[in-house]
């Protein structure tokens, strides 16, 4: 099956409008165990939910979430009883038919959601969303006004930037992205893809299509972009890169808002760091008006394999955990919240420019995470050196292709 794109104007409406349910008491009945991400905002989501009584509320959040969400709730009755996911790790679970329907629970406990919070999936509700996100520039205000140059709104641009900062020696590698080998390195390809403009499929087929010349000018990109970075950047996921910029050793790069919110907020920032830590929207790439990056929800779900009061109590939970309530000053900046009260603050600047622009949400096809984990194993090698652009594509396309035949999409 097909599953529908989120659109631009979804969230925006949803970042305008959402408005949840829950009181200040929590009370439930049954165990609830929670696997997530780790970022600030989902472990504020995770400690809100641990705050109902009468049962025992756990949560697992962890960088490895997407490995262990499947396996941990396909077993019966599953380890655990939501998965916080977003519209890319969604579909895995539906795949494999692990998590329920929430129709019921939404009748019956879900007063206060907005129809746009429900991500409704085959006339089914699916999962409640919480925040929005998207990957925009991040950078040093006070390096790029030393080296003369404007914060830059092309990749292009950020590559001369980059250029100008090293030769002036300012710094070796002023350059940072979230371009560890696997998940991340494959979304820093499909962002940059898609502003080269390119498609991953055949048009109403899951027959792949990159291995073409937006596929190969967006390795050429990316190849020259970390001739800029920490020669370890295949082992730099997120937190590593936010480590690099907390340290003052990156001047240039493309974070997630809900990372960028509280990249200056660590033991050991300089003042130096946190004066010129600055935000910007996504880059365009190669001439192209569409932003590289995609538009992102965040949300819950419920599992399909444990009992009715389990999936009730976790229902409940989950909704406390997202009431109006748990914004103040600290979590307010965490993320773009989609909840009742929330004010936008500056370090949502980025997100709101990618949902106010031409950006596109993460397509939402049941086949599109097999090509995101093929990319993820197939492209380190020409990032290294080792083979040709088309070499990797060609492989990428190939791992692909068994994949989805096997998983029945192809024949």
């Amino acid at each position: 099956m097909f599953l529908k794109k989120i659109s631009t104007a979804m969230v925006l409406s949803l970042a305008a409008t959402a408005s949840y349910a829950g009181g200040h008491g929590c009370a439930i009945d049954a165990r609830v165990s929670i696997v997530g991400n780790e970022f600030p905002a989902i472990q504020t989501v995770g400690a809100a939910a641990q705050e109902c009584t009468g049962a025992e509320v756990k949560t697992n959040l962890t960088a490895d979430h997407q490995t262990i969400n499947v396996p941990g709730m396909t077993g019966t009755p599953a380890e655990y009883t939501s998965a916080i996911v977003a519209n890319s790790s969604i579909v895995a679970l539906i795949n494999e038919d692990v998590i329920r329907p929430l129709d019921d629970l939404v009748a019956k406990h879900g007063e206060g959601l907005k129809k746009n919070q429900l991500i409704t999936i085959d006339g089914k509700v699916m999962a409640v969303a919480f925040m929005a996100n998207a990957q925009h520039l991040v950078y040093r205000a006070d390096v790029l006004e030393k080296a003369g140059v404007e914060a830059p709104t092309t990749y292009e641009e950020m590559l001369a930037a980059a250029e100008k900062i090293r030769s002036m020696g300012l710094m070796e590698n002023p350059v940072g992205g979230a371009y560890k080998a696997g998940w991340n390195l494959a979304q820093e390809f499909n962002n940059m893809y898609i502003g080269h403009g390119g498609e991953f499929f055949e048009p109403g087929t899951a027959t792949v299509s990159i291995n073409n010349e937006a596929g190969v000018a967006t390795l050429e990109m990316m190849k020259a972009l970390s001739e800029y970075m920490n020669p370890d950047y295949l082992t730099h996921d997120s937190n590593a890169t936010n480590a690099e910029y907390r340290a003052g050793n990156v001047a240039l790069m493309n974070m997630w808002g809900s990372r960028a919110a509280t990249m200056t907020d660590a033991d050991g920032v300089s003042d130096e760091v946190k004066a010129g830590f600055a935000i910007a929207g996504p880059m365009t790439v190669g001439g192209g008006s569409t932003p590289a990056t995609t538009l992102w929800w965040d949300g819950w779900t419920v599992a399909k394999n444990i009992s009715d009061e389990e999936a009730e109590a976790t229902f409940i939970a989950l909704t406390h955990a997202v009431r109006p309530e748990i914004l103040n000053e600290e979590t307010s900046t965490q993320a773009v919240w989609l909840i009742d009260g929330y004010e936008p603050t500056p370090a949502a600047t980025g997100v709101f420019a990618a949902a106010n622009s031409s950006s596109v949400p993460y397509p939402m096809l049941p086949f599109q995470g097999l090509l995101h984990t093929a990319l993820g194993a197939e492209l380190s090698d020409f990032m290294q050196g080792k083979e040709s652009a088309e070499q990797a594509l060609a492989d990428a396309e190939a791992a692909y292709t068994a994949a989805a035949k096997e998983k029945g999409f192809l024949q």
